[in-house]
């Protein structure tokens, strides 16, 4: 089903940037304007400038955050601060990081992979989009006509037999990257251009369906900016049968039964809801939940326990309990779990397949978020009546000050249900999840 293909990307000329953890950065969507500000002053050729540029007041048509990536990235080139590979690669990617104290490694590659329709149900959504975010996202690729960063992907290979094959070719070879970034997380890349070792992967993968992990308004965005340039005339140059690389997008897949592949949870923050009465709340939470009050200490210092209990309490299928978190300031700290007698099929959208209808942020979105808080899907686009966070403390102190009313804490979803939902042609509600940890910016630039 997946073609994938090798890219000829362009990469830092470490003759001229020392270190690369000066240059590279985590995901646009995830960088706020704080951030923003360190990637910019930490080094001028900084990947920022070029994926996530800043906005002025004095911005128009002809000075913009995207006429200013175009320009700088046709300058880093000419300066040979950006150099092609000589040769079509695919790259080989291990990710060193820590999570709840245990160190591990995700193992994937980076390639191209050909765009397709979710309809074909080669690559497939598990998360719905929003608007703005793929305008912004179209806006640059018009203007640079690159892929800055790579969508992550998932793909099944019981038998690892694609990463198998890439580390037997790179088994004697120092990585062509090896750098430590925020978070003492470590990169390395090997650039492989073996067309024997290439051509083994792609016959490996053609069997495999592709699964967007983290990327989904990015894959979109490459879609529809493929249909643009089709829909030009003269799109190859006369005489050529060469397909386009715009027709290819560049991913990391990731094998689904990879040791490093890890989930957290993506908690809710709720505010600017008119009129709230949060006793009010929870009395009707409690026609559909089992509502238990939390100790937690003064200094937040039994939060982590909480945590653990709703992770305790939420046993995997078929005995699966729905257990959230919410907290409504002032130390009121509650587990709710969803009643015996009240199975997701009989509350949930008819439309929905079990998959979906037993998720935990469907059953918050669906029995709280739109039932009792109003939190539609108008709203949800809107963004102004819910964040999505990683945050799990700093979520109570942000309600204790006054900045949102309430926190929903979640257990993270299961890698298996985020293939059932995917496979069902079905989308998770938006930040259904967030795999740890992300994939970094700037290593590998992909040319339209």
């Amino acid at each position: 089903m997946a073609i994938i293909v090798p890219i000829k990307g362009l990469r830092y000329n470490q003759e001229k940037i020392k270190n690369l953890a000066d240059v590279i950065t985590p995901p646009y969507d995830v960088i706020d304007d704080k951030a923003q500000d360190d990637y910019y002053t930490r080094h001028p050729y900084n990947i920022i400038r070029l994926e996530y540029g800043k906005i002025f007041p004095e911005d128009n048509e002809e000075n913009s955050r995207y006429t200013r990536a175009a320009a700088d990235f046709a300058r880093w080139q000419k300066a040979g601060v950006l150099l092609p590979e000589k040769m079509p690669a695919v790259y080989y990617y291990e990710q060193e990081f820590t999570v709840n104290e245990r160190k591990k490694v995700r193992s994937g590659f980076t390639c191209g992979v050909k765009l397709e329709p979710y309809e074909k149900g080669v690559v497939l959504p598990h998360e719905e989009t929003m608007p703005k975010h793929k305008a912004d996202r179209l806006a640059l690729m018009k203007a640079c006509r690159a892929n800055f960063s790579p969508i992550f992907a998932l793909y099944i290979d019981r038998e690892n037999a694609a990463i198998g094959a890439l580390r037997q070719a790179i088994k004697k070879t120092a990585p062509d990257v090896n750098c430590t970034g925020e978070n003492r997380e470590t990169h390395r890349l090997w650039t492989i251009t073996e067309a024997a070792v290439i051509s083994q992967v792609q016959k490996i993968m053609t069997d495999k369906r592709i699964f967007i992990a983290d990327g989904h308004h990015r894959y979109e965005t490459a879609l529809n900016y493929k249909n643009e340039r089709d829909a030009c005339k003269n799109r190859t140059p006369a005489g050529t049968n060469t397909e386009p690389a715009y027709h290819y997008v560049m991913m990391t897949l990731v094998n689904l039964y990879d040791a490093g592949l890890v989930i957290l949870p993506a908690h809710r923050l709720v505010k600017n809801i008119t009129g709230l009465n949060k006793d009010r709340l929870l009395a009707e939470l409690k026609e559909t939940f089992i509502i238990e009050k939390f100790p937690l200490a003064p200094d937040h210092g039994n939060f982590q326990d909480f945590l653990h209990s709703l992770a305790t309490a939420a046993p995997a299928a078929p005995i699966r309990s729905h257990v959230l978190g919410l907290y409504t300031s002032r130390g009121e700290l509650y587990r709710l779990t969803l009643r015996n007698n009240n199975p997701p099929a009989k509350l949930m959208p008819r439309d929905k397949s079990p998959a979906w209808q037993n998720l935990d942020v469907s059953v918050l979105q669906t029995l709280i978020l739109e039932k009792y808080l109003g939190i539609d899907c108008a709203r949800r686009a809107a963004a102004d009546q819910i964040s999505y966070t990683r945050e799990e403390e700093g979520s109570l102190k942000a309600v204790d000050r006054g900045e949102f009313q309430m926190a929903f804490f979640l257990n993270p979803t299961r890698v298996e249900e985020v293939i059932d939902v995917a496979a069902n042609g079905e989308k998770m509600p938006q930040k259904s999840t967030y795999f740890h940890p992300k994939l970094i910016t700037g290593l590998v630039i992909n040319k339209l």
